[in-house]
């Protein structure tokens, strides 16, 4: 077996190197060294020291991720070396395979080593916290919230902080919607600045919310902080939404989800406004049980989705009240099917829905 190679890293990368005190077994079996480079956001490189009274055999590298889940996943690597009495092994964790992890995301590891003679050793878990080393982070905590920036004064710091509290008051007040579990703000100083924290992300990409990992990470710049409120209010109500009906059955339709995510932003800008007004009357409106899926790829057509979510929700809202939002989320949180769902509070299918909400948008 060929031994795997180990990475030499750039001296801009963030060493995270966790010296291990000696874990012996019988046979003189040790663990002596154990080390992690982050390369963000790309990988993870794994290196380990061991030796051994006679051939080391068998190493494996296992992990947990700290996110939410139904179940807990624990990986496990094999990995490749050549038997010897002494031996320095590693693994690459190459996210852009398996997916990048957000800034300030927590993975557990530890490593079992076996030798010819049958003796085992496995080491103590070590905690990995992940973070964006290009810049020199700040951070603020309010309650449930805890804020991490690097451009701006602290009174720009606090401006995101209370737009996050009342983002959140809104929520609770329009739609019963609250907030679970502590969550992480990362806002970076451009958009630009956010992308190069993400795999393959988007070229229009501005804000993200990493649900999973009670993350939300945005680009916002001191002096534009009127759009970074709309994206704030955005991307909260994303991770919102998904702490109450987080369940292992089913998802909220795409309507919904990002439909609560526009109408917390505020009233519409005029070019999803114009896009919706136009679709009504021109009658080429996508069905409410189309928007159930995935937008279209296709900028206009995507963006009259995103204008007909928010106009859905309006109406939800408008006509039956914050109570059967409310809840209609917790109806989907014990997994309900997006019918069942609705036919359960509104006593309406999405077929039904669709044709009233038509009604009423073309109202005067």
């Amino acid at each position: 077996m060929r031994k795997t190679g180990f990475i030499v890293l750039l001296a801009s990368l963030l060493v995270g190197l966790l010296g291990t005190v000696t874990v012996q077994a019988g046979g003189g079996l040790a663990v002596t060294d154990s080390s992690v480079e982050i390369d963000f956001p790309m990988r993870l490189n794994f290196s380990l020291t061991a030796e051994s009274d006679v051939d080391i055999t068998d190493i494996r590298l296992q992990y947990r991720v700290d996110r939410m889940g139904h179940a807990r996943v624990i990986s496990e690597v094999f990995i490749e070396f050549a038997p010897a009495p002494a031996v320095e092994a590693g693994w690459t964790w190459d996210m852009r395979k398996t997916g990048g992890l957000p800034p300030g995301s927590r993975v557990d590891y530890w490593w079992t080593v076996e030798n010819a003679a049958g003796d085992r050793i496995e080491t103590s878990p070590s905690r990995l916290r992940i973070e964006d080393s290009r810049y020199a982070w700040q951070s603020l905590t309010d309650g449930l919230l805890t804020l991490y920036w690097y451009e701006g004064d602290t009174a720009f710091a606090r401006e995101i902080i209370n737009t996050a509290r009342q983002v959140l008051a809104w929520l609770a007040e329009t739609t019963g919607a609250r907030l679970k579990n502590p969550i992480n703000l990362y806002i970076y100083a451009s958009a630009e600045d956010l992308q190069g924290a993400m795999i393959f992300p988007q070229e229009w990409t501005g804000g993200v919310a990493f649900t999973r990992y009670s993350t939300i990470a945005i680009g916002i710049a001191p002096d534009r902080l009127e759009w970074g409120r709309r994206a704030m209010a955005h991307e909260i109500t994303h991770l919102v939404t998904h702490q109450m009906v987080f369940n292992p059955y089913n998802d909220l339709p795409t309507w919904l989800e990002e439909g609560l995510a526009m109408y917390a932003e505020g009233p519409l800008y005029p070019v999803f406004a114009d896009l919706l007004a136009a679709a009504a009357a021109e009658d080429s409106l996508i069905s409410v049980r189309s928007l159930s899926s995935p937008f279209s790829a296709y900028a206009e057509e995507s963006a009259l989705a995103y204008a007909q979510s928010y106009s859905i929700i309006d109406f939800l809202i408008s006509s039956y009240g914050q109570e059967s939002m409310l809840e209609l989320l917790n109806t989907f949180s014990r997994g309900s099917g997006y019918d069942e769902a609705l036919m359960a509070v509104y006593s309406l299918d999405m077929d039904g829905l669709n044709v009233l909400w038509r009604q009423h948008i073309r109202q005067p």
